[in-house]
């Protein structure tokens, strides 16, 4: 009996976690669960992206619960290496490596665009196309946090997938680094979502320092009527313009663009529906739980050393990779902010109508959130200001940006 009792204790995740801290290195794991549970605070008490982010917490306490065997990454470690396929991970895989399998081919974010090009309304963007030009500039961001990865000895491919944060779009940065690299999808899935979360925290204080009290009280004259036909070509003309011109954006392009088709059609008004609810839903729970499986103790947690050499003399440095790809994050998501609103007051000079440079910080792809921050910093400014639909050109515009974006850094490094 005692032999028994003792067998199964050790076979319990209490043994494996105590016997786990003891180890070197063990108390990783321990560090990861309290990890998860703070992210959970923060989606259900703070409300910060908690339809995504109570997934990603839940799939990130699943993997590092000892002896739970959802999620392998040494399986993945070999699947990258070439020295297996598909196959061998749906027999020997756990239930999360199962759901990976659509994170890894890129199924989720495309059909996550999907949804979002169904509940999209792009009459702003074509009312007034120079908000693209706000989208494009929110865009140097991602180039800024690039170089700055770069800096701090990160891979091109890794530096690449850092940056998309700066596009302040979850699934983009998803896409991207689920192909150029796989190792930081937890630490960047965590830190885009969260960012996406902070907007009405982060932007403001940027869009208020860079702008005058009288800029902020800019009223934009009324957007024309936009007609069925033009909302119908658009989104073939820009797949069409993009596939043409990065084609390794397409997916995601084509994904957005055809959720706006169904919607602007007004002849598939059940696969409209179906897009935005149900699909939706259901891509949104996988994604969330997979991509939070990937935020293992080895990954998360992971120390390096460098070597530095100054003034002749070798240093040896440690690098905590999840906290630069932290700070990266705030200085890519305020880069971006800051660029769109500079851009729209430089448009000013050359602009008989003046913009209101509020509507530039929503040129980074959280839709609708950074629309809704322009219009409440423009109302506190001016109470009879009402720039929410001004906004939504940059804000979707910014979307088609980020995707751009991604499909030029994963043509460079792809």
């Amino acid at each position: 009996m005692l032999e028994s009792f003792l067998n199964f204790w050790e076979q319990t995740g209490f043994y494996m976690l105590i016997n786990g801290f003891m180890a070197d290195g063990g108390w990783k794991n321990l560090v990861m669960i309290l990890v998860s549970f703070l992210l959970l605070w923060l989606a259900i008490k703070k409300q910060f992206e908690p339809l995504l982010l109570i997934g990603i917490a839940f799939g990130m306490l699943l993997t590092n619960l000892p002896g739970a065997e959802m999620y392998h990454p040494e399986i993945w470690t070999k699947f990258m290496n070439g020295e297996i396929g598909y196959g061998t991970i749906m027999h020997d895989g756990g239930l999360l490596d199962m759901l990976y399998i659509g994170v890894k081919t890129c199924i989720y974010p495309c059909l996550i665009f999907l949804g979002i090009g169904a509940m999209t309304d792009f009459g702003p963007l074509i009312s007034n196309p120079k908000s693209l030009l706000l989208g494009a500039a929110a865009q140097i961001g991602i180039f800024v946090t690039f170089i700055g990865a770069i800096f701090l000895s990160f891979t091109g491919e890794q530096a690449a997938s850092i940056g998309i944060i700066g596009g302040a779009d979850g699934p983009t940065a998803i896409f991207v680094t689920s192909k150029l690299a796989p190792e930081l999808l937890g630490p960047i899935a965590v830190a885009a979502y969260s960012y996406m979360a902070l907007v009405p925290v982060i932007q403001p204080p940027i869009m208020k320092l860079l702008t005058t009290k009288k800029e902020r009280e800019i009223v934009m004259k009324p957007l024309r009527q936009v007609s069925k036909r033009e909302k119908i070509l658009f989104p073939i003309v820009v797949t069409t313009f993009v596939a043409l011109l990065v084609p390794s954006a397409t997916p995601l392009v084509g994904c957005l663009m055809l959720g706006n088709l169904w919607k602007e059609s007004g002849v598939a008004e059940r696969l409209c529906k179906t897009a935005q609810n149900e699909l939706m839903n259901i891509v949104t729970i996988f994604l969330g739980i997979s991509v939070g499986a990937t935020a293992t103790a080895g990954t998360f947690l992971n120390v390096e050393r460098n070597t530095v050499t100054i003034a002749g003399k070798t240093i040896e440095m440690l690098r905590l990779p999840t906290v630069e790809i932290i700070v990266l994050g705030v200085v890519a998501f305020g880069v971006a902010t800051a660029c769109g609103v500079i851009f729209a007051k430089l448009m000013n000079l050359f602009s008989k109508n003046k913009i209101n440079p509020l509507i530039g910080s929503a040129g980074v792809s959280a839709v609708p959130m950074a629309a809704r921050v322009s219009q409440s910093v423009g109302q506190k400014a001016n109470p009879s200001n009402f720039l929410l639909m001004h906004a939504m050109g940059p804000n979707v515009a910014g979307v088609i940006g980020s995707a751009i974006a991604a499909g030029v850094l994963i043509a460079i490094f792809g």
